[in-house]
Order: structure tokens, then sequence, then C-alpha cells
């Protein structure tokens, strides 16, 4: 039996907004689009394997909580790449966010960082 993670869904501020940077970060592709609950709307985007559902709500609370201090609460979001992760991090500061934390473990490196609605993304590889 083979049980994958299809995808997750996140609430974001702007959905198209957010799509649109993994575009330009992961290379990820919209896959779908459309109203979601109530007045909501819901963007898939990833690749032909997984995705992530980006959903808004207009009026969603911002999150004020330690994520990793709270039950219930999303910590972070890995990705995986098989480039040069140098090329990964420059391209997250292309779009106006702050990769850190930079660090190497068996097999491979990873670093980290937010983007504007406060999620933390890890980017890691198994190249050194």
């Amino acid at each position: 039996m083979t049980i994958r993670l299809e995808h997750a869904n996140i609430t974001v501020t702007d959905p198209k907004a957010t799509a649109a940077w993994l575009e330009r970060v992961f290379g990820w592709k919209t896959r779908w689009e459309g109203p979601a609950m109530q007045t909501g709307h819901t963007v898939h985007i990833g690749t032909d394997d997984s995705y992530i559902a980006l959903f808004g709500y207009g009026d969603a609370a911002r999150n004020t909580q330690d994520t990793y201090r709270t039950v219930g609460l999303l910590n972070h979001l890995a990705v995986f790449t098989d480039e040069d992760i140098d090329a990964v991090a420059e391209r997250v500061k292309e779009a106006g966010f702050e990769p850190g934390n930079f660090n190497d473990y068996a097999p491979g490196r990873r670093f980290y960082f937010h983007d504007s609605d406060g999620i933390e993304w890890e980017v890691a590889s198994h190249q050194h």
C-alpha cells in the first residue's frame, strides 16, 4: 500500500499573489482556481503529483501565536529541490523574502524563510 500527501490547504491573505511568487521561486504551476466556501477564493498550485491549496477569505484573522508552541497550528512547509539550493535562495530574495538559518545536515543543506503571511518555509536539498 502507498499513501502519499496529495495536498495541504492553507489560508493566505491573497491566494493569487502567493501563487505568483510560488511560480517564480519554486517553478510550480496553477492547477485550478476558483470560488470557495461562501466568499472565499482558492488557488491550487504545485506539481503534477502534489499541490498546496491557497485559500483566501477576505477578513481572515492573522495568527499571532507561536506556532511551535500551539497545538494544531502549522509550524512550516518544507519543499525539496534537486537544483543548487543557493539559486533557490536567490529567487527567494528576489521575491522579497529573507532566507536564513542555512545549515548542513546529512545528507544535504537547508534554509528557511517567512513569507508575507508569516508562513515559515523550509527548502531542503541533498546536494552540498
